[in-house]
């Protein structure tokens, strides 16, 4: 969860908003972008995707066999 919370945070601050106005923004609780942004394990999924999707990601889950298979800069979040 630590590197999903830091590369949020860079896409954040790439988007120059501040916790108070993501949070809003995207629809989540500021409480909820800042337990993201420091890497807690605890936070809902749901609110992670919403998150990403807001900022034009997406979370995949795949196989460690399929990892493998990925082409080198084309990794998922």
């Amino acid at each position: 969860m630590e590197d999903i919370g830091k590369k949020v945070q860079q896409l954040r601050k790439k988007a120059g908003l501040t916790q108070p106005e993501f949070s809003k923004r995207a629809g989540v609780g500021l409480r909820f972008v800042r337990d993201l942004e420091q890497g807690k394990p605890s936070v809902r999924l749901d609110k992670v995707n919403q998150v990403l999707k807001f900022l034009g990601h997406h979370l995949e889950v795949v196989s460690d066999h399929e990892r493998k298979n990925i082409p080198e800069g084309n990794s998922p979040l």
